[in-house]
């Protein structure tokens, strides 16, 4: 795979627009390493290697541990998540492949009943960054590790 572009380069107001959302995420009630595992679950699902080599060095910074980021391609299959951690991948993947049936009411319910109003959108405004994020790196094909 080759480099298409810099898209930083040729158009370096996106990645400041994308810059503007990724600044509020420290700020969220969010737990910083569960923030990374939404990242790479999402990117995951995308097929985004740049973002899933970069998040997953990013949580393991954070102090996530191998044994869990191992396992979240099939968080849903193990006991190492929390209902709440279950809940908030669930919606990321289903806000994900929202083309695909949308956000259950199950899925909303479940995650507005761990996280209450705020944290819920939260977690809706990391997904959906990091789905803009992937969209970005797949279409410039963007090389991990550099």
């Amino acid at each position: 795979m080759k480099l298409r572009m810099n898209i930083n380069q040729a158009e370096p107001r996106i990645y400041k627009a994308m810059a503007v959302a990724d600044d509020f995420l420290p700020a969220f009630d969010i737990d910083a390493k569960l923030q990374e595992m939404i990242r790479t679950r999402v990117s995951q699902l995308n097929g985004c290697g740049y973002c899933i080599d970069y998040h997953t060095k990013a949580a393991l910074h954070l102090g996530e541990t191998t044994q869990r980021l191992f396992a979240l391609s099939a968080w849903w299959e193990t006991p190492f998540f929390t209902d709440e951690e279950q809940s908030v991948l669930k919606l990321a993947e289903e806000v994900t492949q929202i083309s695909v049936h949308g956000v259950s009411d199950e899925t909303y319910q479940n995650a507005l009943n761990l996280l209450g109003k705020q944290r819920l959108a939260q977690v809706i405004f990391i997904t959906v960054t990091i789905n803009s994020w992937n969209r970005i790196a797949i279409s410039m094909h963007m090389i991990a590790g550099e």
